[in-house]
């Protein structure tokens, strides 16, 4: 007898159907699984028949052959256990064709019989929808993130003789409702908070316009100045997720299984932080089989790198794609995967290769010649894609004594929404929707100067030594700041702010 059932799998954020077939016939007792299995799926074999063994299930000793289509996409991952598994058993007549035709299972069993999470569930509860599948039977740590997708039953099971007695109708199991959604229009709580910096209000102000226009910001400063402590915080200021954000964040998050039994839906922005010694494929995602890097699961949210010039070169370069273009494709002899990789960058670097320059406090040690390959490590078009440059100065002792730490995070995070709501309405009929995508003609139609504020930044240039790439990065940090004044037009009060943001396009610096 043959047995026919729905499976799943996720090739890069996308689900796509998988047929598990499986046939008994005579010969040696064993089983074979075709249809370009990877280790962990050759592997099903023995996980599965010890679970079946271990829970006194009867089956006939036989050959089974399990055939997983298309048979020209390899298949990876244990979630193939479960359903192998219930069809070992209705090729054994021990469950009744009828439900299974209408059901996805996923699922990897352990050696008792016991169903543990698998990767990449909200991916394939969205795929099933669309196939029209209307139940999806799966581990129970997994029920919550696919219960997000609407018009599905749920139907979470503990082990492989409880999915047995569903199947075949003697047990009876409702089906999972969580509305994860609600959790995203809650008041987030964090741990930490702006207040906590001491000092620092011009960084802190720096920050805020960065998170209202969704620009990519440089922290510069001495060690211990609070440059780490500040990119952390500002994942506190960044407007709420939308349903949308939430769910295509989550699908990465799900997709490399790291969210945590029970949760739904991500519900603040993720803060991603990898150290220097990180390798490309590791920061773009890649590998023998592509997964995603830090960049993708920084979608929606931050990705900050302290002490960027100790990046290697290569490493550095390859984000210049994801931060132009909002997502990251990784190409192998198989074929192409593309990943969403919007995200805001935030960095932070020492001035010098001591740490020192332009410290009241300290002498800096390095001469022009080594702070110039020192910052000549961070190539000019990847500084051309960061909108602001601010220096971190070393705490002063009154600051560090005072007991207030300024404005909650809060706050600021009202006036961010405020700028963020005005920046939609600008660019509903674009393709960005933020001032820091803006293009040329955008920049023509909505950053419009004054002759007062034309010539300030005409001195600006001329005077500070502002390289041309400042120009337009100065324009839209502009417009950031008019956007959270409430402004309609940018006045020169607030270009005059921008150009104090632009710090390593001076010609003093070096």
């Amino acid at each position: 007898m043959v047995s026919h059932l729905h499976s799943g799998a996720v090739m890069g954020i996308e689900g796509y159907r998988v047929e598990v077939e499986v046939t008994l016939s005579q010969g040696l007792p064993g089983m074979s699984i075709v249809g370009l299995p990877d280790a962990a799926v050759k592997e099903s074999s023995d996980r599965v028949t010890a679970a079946i063994k271990n829970t006194r299930l009867d089956i006939s000793l036989r050959r089974i052959t399990v055939n997983l289509a298309p048979a020209d996409i390899k298949k990876e991952g244990s979630a193939f256990d479960l359903p192998i598994a219930l069809g070992i058993l209705a090729a054994n007549d021990l469950i009744k064709p009828g439900l299974l035709q209408d059901t996805l299972v996923l699922g990897e069993l352990s050696l008792d019989g016991r169903v543990k999470p698998v990767r990449g569930a909200l991916c394939i509860a969205s795929m099933a929808r669309k196939k029209g599948i209307r139940n999806l039977l799966l581990p129970a740590s997994n029920a919550a993130e696919a219960a997000v997708v609407e018009g599905l039953n749920i139907y979470p099971v503990d082990n492989l003789p409880q999915a047995m007695e569903f199947l075949n109708g003697t047990m009876q199991l409702e089906p999972f409702r969580h509305d994860g959604r609600s959790t995203l229009f809650e008041p987030q709580k964090h741990d930490i908070d702006f207040t906590d910096v001491k000092g620092q209000h011009h960084v802190k102000r720096a920050l805020e316009v960065a998170a209202a226009g969704a620009h990519n910001v440089l922290l510069i400063g001495p060690p211990g100045s609070g440059k780490s402590m500040l990119a952390k915080r500002m994942v506190t200021i960044l407007p709420s997720l939308t349903l949308e954000e939430a769910v295509e964040s989550t699908q990465i998050h799900s997709v490399m299984g790291l969210l945590k039994n029970g949760v739904a839906l991500l519900t603040s922005r993720p803060f991603r932080a990898p150290h220097h010694t990180v390798s490309d494929a590791g920061l773009i995602g890649g590998g023998r089989i592509p997964m995603p890097g830090e960049v993708s699961l920084a979608h929606n949210g931050l990705l900050f790198l302290d002490e960027l010039p100790e990046f290697k070169r290569n490493v550095l370069e390859v984000m210049r794609q994801p931060l132009e273009e909002g997502d990251v494709s990784i190409s192998r002899a198989a074929g192409s995967i593309t990943y969403p990789a919007n995200f805001m960058l935030v960095a932070a670097m020492n001035p010098c290769p001591c740490g020192y320059k332009n410290d009241s406090r300290r002498e800096c040690t390095c001469t022009p010649p080594q702070v110039r390959r020192y910052v000549s490590r961070i190539s000019g078009p990847l500084l051309d894609r960061i909108d602001i440059h601010v220096e971190v100065p070393a705490l002063e002792f009154r600051d560090l004594t005072t007991e207030s730490g300024g404005e909650p995070s809060g706050k600021i995070q009202e006036r961010v929404e405020g700028a963020r709501q005005v920046q939609l309405k600008r660019f509903a009929a674009a393709k960005n929707f933020f001032n820091a995508g803006m293009n040329q003609k955008q920049l023509k139609t909505h950053c419009v100067l004054d002759d007062a504020s034309r010539q300030i930044l005409s001195l600006a240039i001329d005077k500070l030594g502002l390289s041309a790439r400042a120009h337009d990065r100065i324009l839209k940090v502009a417009r950031t700041i008019a956007d959270l004044a409430g402004e309609e037009n940018i006045k020169s009060e607030q270009v005059a702010e921008a150009i104090q943001y632009r710090s390593l396009d001076r010609e003093s610096w070096f």
